[in-house]
């Protein structure tokens, strides 16, 4: 069953046309990867999947709601359904691991605060975190450790939904392999949906069970990655030689 469909979609930045009439399904339960060359407008898709950015035209539809003119009533309920885990691990510098994991649980939940500090205690622990490392602030931690805490914070409010930008970008070997299992073992723990920007081959073939690419302003090629041969697009046959 789809749970998410874009349709017709167009982004444009000034004169600069980003999208030129996308249309792509995403099936529940499936992790999904966007991939193509750089600047081909991959996070900008996933920024409107979770309306941090406008589309020009199209619509797009997430659980059953049309993100075209959603209220804001809608669209707060629509944000608690999911999870995000930008590049950079997005943590706040000035506040604890601990911290950063229970924010959305303070923002957005009337929880007492043991309740909050179980739920904390029970994420990191579900990312392969130590317990001791709660009380550290982003500046002590690795750039792994990072990931992890972002990841933990996306998953705070038990999403259906998890969006991950470049989640292996800037990980060694060794640690973006550790995530990429993380992942599969999350999806099939929690039965998560998980949209996947990467460029990062290994991950792709380790983790996807569908793709699709954008490469001049269009999808080139969406399916499983048994297919891409098929593809006319000059990245894909460059990408997958």
């Amino acid at each position: 069953m789809s749970i998410i469909s874009i349709r017709d979609i167009h982004t444009q930045f000034e004169e600069k046309i980003v999208h030129n009439g996308l249309n792509l399904d995403i099936n529940e339960g499936e992790i999904y990867g966007l991939l193509g060359p750089s600047g081909c407008g991959k996070t900008t898709l996933l920024r409107e999947m979770v309306m941090l950015q406008k589309f020009n035209q199209g619509n797009i539809i997430i659980l059953d709601k049309s993100l075209n003119n959603i209220s804001q009533v809608d669209a707060q309920s629509l944000r608690r359904e999911w999870g995000v885990l930008f590049q950079a691990g997005a943590l706040f510098s000035s506040l604890s691991i601990e911290e950063n994991i229970a924010l959305p649980l303070v923002e957005y939940t009337d929880l007492s605060t043991e309740m909050i500090h179980e739920i904390v205690k029970f994420k990191i622990n579900l990312v392969g975190l130590k317990s001791a490392d709660a009380k550290l602030y982003p500046s002590q931690i690795s750039g792994g450790m990072k990931k992890k805490a972002g990841l933990a914070r996306a998953l705070a409010m038990d999403p259906k939904l998890l969006f991950l930008d470049e989640p292996t970008s800037g990980l060694d070997p060794v640690s973006a392999r550790e995530f990429d299992e993380l992942i599969l073992k999350l999806r099939d723990m929690l039965g998560l949906t998980i949209v996947m920007v990467s460029h990062d081959l290994r991950s792709i073939y380790d983790t996807l069970d569908r793709v699709a690419i954008i490469d001049e302003k269009k999808i080139a090629y969406e399916g499983t990655l048994s297919g891409v041969k098929s593809s006319n697009s000059d990245f894909v046959q460059t990408f997958f030689k």
